[in-house]
Order: structure tokens, then sequence, then C-alpha cells
């Protein structure tokens, strides 16, 4: 029988290995050890000989049948073992690990605080959205030496993920972007997304960390009673206190810190290239984390001024013909609502929106998709086109609706759209943005 591999003995493997970790065959680095993952359809196990054969010094399994040769590496289950492998790393660091989560702009809110913090510390931030529990494990098994503060986004759409998360991360510091109706099919409602949220405040305060919160944010401020914090928001109590100012297009505010008496006049205005005012409140957060770990003004200015939005999150895209703000990452509820709202408040007068599906939603799709369509009539817009099965099922609008993106495609090739300002925004799996190129 094969003997299994212990923690240690893997992880002297994976420093000899230049730290390099696969979990892909179609992705495979020379030397990488190879985790055989996995999933609803695939058993990577029957992959690690391939593996092998394409380059990797090893093969983690947890299958006796598929061990070949002293190169594989069996274990009683290979997810587990990554993620142990991730923990046992992390430990090794002593410089802060900051965890953040929310329901909406956490993505965002992540990139935010890495430019910032970039500006003094050499920063690792989690690449994209690896931040599942797979993704957490490899962005935590990518950190080297070098490396001097670390920010690691955690999703979850089901109760107890989060905990899971923070164990093998350990954060000393937390944020909570938001808490609101994203995957309520997994967390079983609101409530049950308030509880899976929260889970990060609960570890950091086992573990006397701190967290940084929104003080107008009522949910949050109700949550994190008794924990350790430092504030940010307009509340001229806050820890961080914010200012938005008049912007055409995108945010423009200024900050200072509480115990700063300069009047409003002599503090710095920053102007940035992110569109929607609800971005405001995470340029606000990333301000506030910066301060705290010693970024000065002026940095945080420059930081903020010169980042630019990019994965279909937030972009303001300009054509030629048309402006488009795209927001088409993902879409829930609350962020759906809160870019209509900002979009009805620009000052532009001719106006389009693309919408699309918002998914995860389970029993509450049909009532929230409704929610969104009289949302959409209640702030008079005319020109707009819903895409996808639960926008086809609404009542009570004569919008254009379409089944599915194709038809959508159909419809606005036939059309000369010009000088419009529009707003694309859909679930993930709607691929809203695939709509840019005809505008």
């Amino acid at each position: 029988m094969q003997t299994k591999i212990t923690i240690e003995e893997l992880y002297t493997l994976y420093l000899q290995s230049g730290q390099k970790i696969c979990t892909d065959t179609r992705k495979i680095e020379k030397d990488a050890i190879f985790f055989a993952l996995k999933g609803d359809k695939f058993n990577a196990n029957e992959f690690a000989k391939e593996a092998l054969n394409l380059g990797c010094a090893f093969a983690v399994v947890d299958d006796e049948r598929y061990v070949s040769s002293k190169q594989t590496l069996l274990v009683d289950n290979a997810l587990s073992t990554l993620q142990q492998l991730a923990n046992f790393h992390r430990k090794k660091f002593k410089f802060p690990f900051l965890g953040i989560t929310g329901s909406n702009g956490k993505t965002t809110t992540k990139e935010l605080i890495a430019t910032v913090l970039s500006k003094k510390y050499n920063t690792l931030a989690t690449l994209g959205n690896l931040n599942n529990h797979i993704g957490v494990p490899l962005t935590l098994l990518s950190i080297k030496a070098e490396h001097e503060f670390a920010i690691i986004e955690m999703g979850a759409n089901h109760q107890g993920e989060i905990q899971q998360l923070c164990e093998i991360t350990e954060p000393d510091f937390g944020i909570i972007t938001n808490i609101g109706k994203a995957h309520l099919e997994g967390f079983g409602g609101i409530e049950g997304v308030k509880k899976g949220k929260s889970e990060m405040y609960h570890f950091i305060n086992k573990n006397k960390g701190k967290v940084f919160i929104n003080s107008d944010d009522e949910v949050l401020k109700s949550l994190v009673l008794g924990v350790s914090k430092i504030t940010y928001g307009t509340d001229l109590n806050a820890d961080c206190i914010g200012k938005e100012l008049e912007s055409e297009e995108t945010i423009c505010f200024k900050f200072k810190n509480n115990s700063d008496k300069r009047d409003w006049s002599n503090i710095h205005t920053i102007q940035t290239n992110i569109i929607g005012n609800y971005n405001f409140i995470n340029c606000l957060a990333a301000c506030c984390i910066g301060t705290y770990f010693g970024v000065s003004e002026v940095e945080i200015k420059n930081a903020l001024e010169n980042f630019h939005p990019n994965m279909n999150r937030s972009q303001l895209v300009k054509t030629g013909r048309n402006t488009i703000i795209l927001d088409a990452y993902n879409a829930n509820p609350n962020s759906m609502k809160a870019a209509i709202e900002n979009f009805a408040n620009m000052n532009t007068n001719k106006k389009l929106l693309l919408l699309g599906d918002m998914f995860e939603l389970g029993d509450y799709s049909e009532q929230e998709h409704q929610n969104i369509v009289n949302l959409l009539i209640e702030k008079g817009f005319k020109e707009l086109v819903l895409v996808g099965p639960h926008f086809f099922k609404t009542k009570n609008n004569s919008f254009n609706r379409f089944l599915s993106l194709k038809e959508c495609v159909n419809y606005l090739a036939s059309l000369n759209i010009e000088q419009y300002t529009v707003l694309i925004k859909g679930s993930r799996g709607m691929k809203m943005e695939s709509l840019q190129e005809f505008l």
C-alpha cells in the first residue's frame, strides 16, 4: 500500500518546485506539482499520469488506483490537502493579511485597495475573482518572500464558506463591502446572506484582529458590534470621512481623517476614472485602509486617479458613436438597482439600457426581476431592452424583451444607434458585454 505524504513533506517539495502549482493539464508548468481535484463532471485523478508526462515534477492524487510512480503522491483528499498546504504556507508570513468579501463591489474594492497599498508595499492581491475554495488556496500559494501585504478576496454562495476561507487564510484584517441580495438561492434568503458574510467579522473578532467598516451602512453596523473597527463614510464621526463632489461622468471626491482640522477647501480633490456613484464608498474604503497603513494622501490621490477599471466592471467606454457604461461582469438585485438609479441621475439626453437576467435567485427570481421592471417604469425609462427568460416573463411593461442574447443581437443590428449613453448590465452567464460591437 502506498504511504501517504505529510503536509510538511509536501511543503518541502512545493518549495523545491519553485512554488508552482497546477490544477489543469491544459496549463502545465514544468516541474510544478499537479493537484488532481474532483468536480461534478470530472475526476482529475484520471489526468495525473498525463500531467507528469507533460512536465510536472509530482502529481497529488486521492485514489490509490492512479498511483503510477514515485512521482505520484497519495493523500486522503486532494482539495483538502491543497487547502492545508496553503494554510501551512500562509503561517510563514507575519505581514498583514486583509480578507475582503461582500455581496457587491468586492472585486473592484479589492483592486482599488491593492492599487493604493502598492504605493508603499509589495502587495499581492487575488487575481481576477479566484475567490472560492480552490482560488483562495491558489492565491495564498502564490505568495513569495518579497511580498509585504496580502489582500485575499473571498466569495461565497452558501453559509459556512466564508468561515472555511477565513480558516485557510487567517486574515488579521477584514472588510465586508456590503450585504445584499446576492446568491439568495444558496444562502436561503437575505438573513442567510447576513449570517454567511458576517462569518468574517466573527473570525477576525475571535482572533483579535480589526475590521474596516462603512459607517453609513446600518446593516453592517448591526453585525459588527463588539468587534475592533476602523470606520469610513460620510458620517462626520467616521475615522475616515469622505465627501462626494459633482462630476459629469466619473466619481470625484475628497477625504480626510477625523482628526484632520483642515477646511475641505484645503483637501486634495480626487478625480477618478470610475463610473457609478455606488463606487464612491469603495474608493473611500481604499482611502481609509491606505491611510491606516501609512500611505500618504498624495500617494492615495495618485493611485486612484490612475486606476482604470477592467473586466467589464464599472467601465466607461467611448466607441465613437456612443458612450457605454459597461457593468456586465455580474448582477444581483442590489447592484442592478444601484446601476439603474445612477443611470437615471446622469445628465444626458439619449439613454438606452440593455439589461440581462440575474442568476442564482431561486424562488426569489420572479419577484426580484419584477421589482427591477417596476423600478424602470418608476424612473420613466422608455428605450431599453430586457434579455433572458426571467425578464421575459415580467409583467405590466411594454419594453423590448428577448428570450436570448442572439435575438437581442439581431434586433440591435437592425437599428442605427448613435449619440446614446448606454448602460449594459447582467449576470456573468448572460455575456451582455458582447453587445458592445453593435454600439
